[in-house]
């Protein structure tokens, strides 16, 4: 049986806090790209000492906007998740997917304070800045993952299981990996864009494989390397986990995926190509964003209580003799 479905409010109010995050996601990496991070110095919360801050640079509106709407976005999570617990019976899987998405707001919140005082922010060249970008990568994926379960849920779909699942979980838990390494890469890629920027396509590949480059221009060549394996393996995924458990509901995510992954894949050419402009990274990380979110419905719909199984015989029903 499928677990009750939310009230109409909440599933709205569910999917416009998904939104309202990718927003703010998307302006983080604005604050990156454009070298905002030390906008409100090395204070936080406040800015440049000072709660709402006077006569504010460019740089300093960019990053405090960001910190005003990541606020907004926190209260968001408080409320769906006090609304989550309050409005639905123990078990629901919407309860603990909005308290996961509560979870991971607090620690991107975290996160986010970590890097400006310990100034992991604008020209910050160390190898520290990429484990600490690696780090709040990982952490906003499983942050949209939880609000996009949540939605998910919302709509009245059964819980997933992972026990007893075969191949389909061992596709789906190496699609998960596969996923979050290569995000973490890009995130490691976009931060060499940042504080090298390349005049042309020929200096930017020289300073790729040149031995005396900068590690985090080394390791930049490693993305589209692996944007390409990993995208086989998970579209690969995806069309055997539409096979193994033909719902209609993992068949549309399966096919949404191979369309949003094949769209990131040009994005990310042209991103290289064109050297990296600002408004094509922020498009080319949307649709990271989109892949994640669409992955998270296939898993959900995959792994489903109930959900149909091609995998396994229907045991025979004996006649009375």
């Amino acid at each position: 049986m499928s677990a009750t479905e939310s009230s109409r409010a909440f599933r709205v109010f569910s999917w416009f806090s998904l939104v309202c995050t990718l927003g703010v996601v998307l302006w983080g990496a604005y604050v990156r790209a454009t070298g905002s991070g030390a906008g409100c110095g090395d204070h936080w919360p406040v800015c440049n000492g000072q709660v709402v801050p006077r006569e504010p640079s460019v740089q300093t509106l960019i990053e405090y906007t960001h910190r005003l709407t990541s606020g907004l976005v926190m209260v968001f999570a408080v409320v769906l998740c006090v609304w989550a617990l309050r409005a639905h019976a123990k078990g629901h899987p919407v309860r603990r997917a909005a308290v996961f998405s509560l979870v991971f707001m607090l620690t991107e919140a975290a996160v986010g304070a970590g890097l400006v005082l310990f100034k992991m922010v604008a020209h910050n060249e160390s190898i520290a800045r990429a484990f600490w970008m690696a780090t709040h990568l990982l952490n906003t994926f499983l942050l949209v993952g939880a609000q996009a379960l949540t939605a998910w849920w919302a709509g009245g779909r059964e819980r997933l299981v992972w026990r007893r699942q075969g191949l389909t979980g061992w596709l789906l838990a190496g699609s998960v990996v596969g996923l979050l390494v290569l995000g973490v890469s890009g995130a490691i890629a976009a931060l060499g864009d940042t504080l090298f920027p390349a005049t042309s396509l020929t200096e930017g590949l020289s300073q790729d494989v040149s031995p005396t480059a900068h590690i985090l221009l080394r390791l930049r060549v490693l993305h589209p390397v692996l944007a390409v394996l990993v995208g086989a393996g998970v579209v690969f995924s995806a069309v055997m986990v539409a096979r193994l458990r033909p719902s209609p509901a993992v068949r549309r995510s399966a096919w949404l995926l191979g369309v949003l992954y094949g769209l990131q894949l040009f994005a990310g050419m042209f991103n290289v190509v064109l050297l990296a402009p600002v408004w094509l990274q922020l498009v080319h990380l949307l649709l990271a964003d989109l892949v994640w979110i669409v992955f998270m419905r296939l898993g959900a719909a995959g792994l489903a209580l109930g959900a149909p199984r091609a995998d396994v015989k229907p045991r025979a029903v004996l006649s009375p003799t």
